[in-house]
């Protein structure tokens, strides 16, 4: 029998909950089926099964967060094993499995070679080969010494007190947090296995351990008081949104326009045949316009390096566009967005959006982006004060567009179709003026597209 562990998928992820089992008990699958749906930080993740067989127990119930390394589904030989029971496979699970039985997906399980290792054949055969889907996932991991990975004894349930890990765990907002106030994780005391916000910032204001806090009892509801845990994205975006609003300096600037002209842009668009396929909305052209004004501002798509004290620019555009979700708010990009015409930058957004409001964006769709655009005009308003995605240094906020009383330049009051438009910016990346002068760039080419050709 072959336990598969939880994996980490990449992020450097500590924890996932199991959204939805795949399969039941008494099933047979194969190398590379999805077995189960998980949660992380960032969004929902299918996991394939490095192995076949049959399905003989799910060790983790659906709704449960369990850290990396954690057993999560045992699974015998194909067909002539007999099915066990949950019990029956935890009190086997102390058994020691075979090393060449071990799962190689990222982050899981110990590393004893520089070659990853693989199932062996029960027919005696040559071993085979990964298939194309899985092998990213079968990177050589790189187990955290001292970690729950390698260590049994610190995943959740164990009665013995964990050792300290030479390389401290943290999740990836902390971890930043840590960078930014210099503070070596390893150096940090920690109530567990995993360093906290509150024991680094401790940390790096006393010199000294924050105090090990007793076991605070569950609250108790109060009548027609509703709690609701907070996990996986929504608790990724909690952390990422304090860590950025405290450590980078924002500011923010407004404009309002009239954008009739590109309503009308959108209209006729619509009614193109080259656009037959895809949904055109203002956000494109405003996606467009935000990638045109990089280039005369290319400061809006760099980074802060506090390590190396440096300004980054990347040489594309890796344009992010703000998601609500019914798991909370993801924020997956579009890859080198400058590149795409105007048809291909719109199937991109169509793309991106159906995968995100089916909780099926993943992380490496997520990570590297280099500017956001955040339409609240969706909802009925008119504007906001945005925060900085992190690890980036502008974003843009669209409101609503409405038709509203306005001056033309004949001093004659007629109704248009308005908005405004919020910029949010890092100020140790972007001066006020070039931040003024983006805005202004977007806010020229969506009163007049046709002003788009003299970028």
């Amino acid at each position: 029998m072959s336990e598969f562990k939880l994996p980490d998928v990449g992020e450097g992820l500590t924890e996932a909950e199991i959204v939805t089992w795949r399969v039941q008990i008494g099933d047979e699958i194969k190398v590379n089926d999805v077995v189960v749906d998980i949660e992380t930080a960032k969004s929902i993740v299918e996991l394939p099964s490095p192995y076949a067989g049959t399905v003989t127990a799910l060790l983790v119930p659906e709704g449960t967060t369990v850290p990396v390394g954690t057993p999560i589904i045992a699974i015998g030989e194909a067909a002539a094993t007999s099915v066990q029971t949950a019990g029956e496979v935890a009190a086997s699970s102390d058994k020691p499995v075979e090393e060449e039985r071990q799962a190689v997906l990222v982050g899981y399980g110990p590393r004893s070679s520089g070659v990853p290792q693989r199932r062996r054949p029960r027919n005696g055969g040559p071993a085979p080969e990964p298939t194309a889907d899985i092998e990213p996932l079968l990177k050589d991991p790189e187990p955290v010494e001292g970690s729950a990975l390698q260590n049994p004894e610190l995943v959740e349930g164990s009665t013995t007190a964990p050792a300290r890990p030479s390389r401290a765990l943290a999740k990836p907002p902390v971890r930043r947090l840590a960078k930014s106030l210099g503070v070596d994780l390893s150096q940090v005391p920690s109530a567990g296995a995993i360093v906290t916000r509150a024991e680094v910032e401790a940390f790096a204001a006393l010199g000294t351990p924050a105090p090990m806090a007793p076991a605070e009892p569950a609250p108790t509801p109060v009548a027609g008081e509703q709690r609701i845990p907070v996990k996986g994205v929504r608790k990724m975006t909690a952390e990422a949104m304090v860590s950025s609003a405290f450590t980078a300096p924002h500011v923010t600037e407004w404009v309002t326009l009239d954008v009739s002209r590109t309503v009308e842009l959108v209209d006729r668009l619509k009614a193109d045949r080259r656009f037959a396929d895809v949904k055109v909305s203002p956000t494109l052209i405003v996606a467009k316009a935000v990638c045109l004004a990089m280039r005369r501002t290319p400061e809006l798509n760099a980074r802060w390096d506090e390590a190396a004290q440096e300004i980054v620019v990347p040489s594309v555009v890796n344009l992010g566009i703000a998601a609500a979700t019914q798991r909370g708010l993801v924020v997956p990009n579009i890859r080198g967005a400058e590149s795409l015409g105007l048809v291909e930058l719109a199937e991109a957004l169509g793309e991106l959006t159906a995968t995100a409001r089916a909780g099926r964006t993943q992380p490496a769709q997520m990570s590297g982006g280099t500017f956001t655009i955040t339409n609240i005009g969706v909802f009925g308003i008119d504007a906001g004060t945005p925060i900085l995605n992190p690890g980036e240094s502008g974003i843009l906020a669209v409101g609503q567009i409405d038709r509203r009383p306005w001056v033309d330049e004949h001093d004659q009051v007629v109704p248009r179709w308005v908005t405004t438009l919020a910029l949010s910016f890092d100020h140790r990346v972007v001066d006020g003026e070039q931040g003024s002068r983006f805005l202004a760039d977007v806010a020229e080419i969506l009163r007049d597209p046709a002003l788009a050709l003299t970028y």
